[in-house]
């Protein structure tokens, strides 16, 4: 199995890169998990202008047929049970494959917002597109391990 998260920027925090390597780790035994990063637009570009490119550069590394979750502010607000529950069914759909796209600092083109298959939130917080790629590889693995009953959620 593998999940692919396709996302702006470049990630460059030693800390964020390590709790993402440790998930990534973690989560091996289930899927495999890769990041790519599509150059995202500076804050002089106007906002649709910036949500127009980036969501140009993430449609790109999207093929027809695969499903595709975007985590978008507003999306589905899910608990860890029903994310798990989305995660086995939908990778099973995908063929064994997972597309999870996380916008840039402005959020997600209406283009790419339109070909997720499913929209989900992390709650009302706001977080940077960047940190998200950690609590999302948390939530993976949590989800990993709710689907397979393994002791870790409570």
């Amino acid at each position: 199995m593998k999940i692919i998260v396709v996302c702006p920027g470049k990630l460059k925090d030693k800390w964020l890169k390590e709790g993402i390597d440790e998930y990534k780790k973690r989560l091996s035994r289930f899927a495999a998990l890769e990041f790519i990063e599509v150059a995202d637009c500076p804050d002089s570009v106007p906002v649709n202008e910036a949500l127009k490119r980036e969501g140009e550069l993430i449609l790109s590394h999207i093929k027809p047929g695969e499903v595709v979750w975007a985590m978008d502010l507003g999306g589905e607000n899910v608990s860890s049970e029903k994310f798990s529950s989305y995660l086995v069914s939908d990778i099973e759909k995908g063929g064994g494959t997972l597309k999870i796209v996380i916008g840039g600092s402005n959020g997600i083109s209406p283009e790419v917002r339109a070909r997720a298959d499913r929209r989900m939130c992390f709650g009302n917080i706001t977080l940077t597109h960047l940190m998200t790629r950690l609590v999302l590889s948390e939530q993976l693995y949590r989800g990993f391990k709710i689907a397979k009953g393994e002791k870790y959620h409570k």
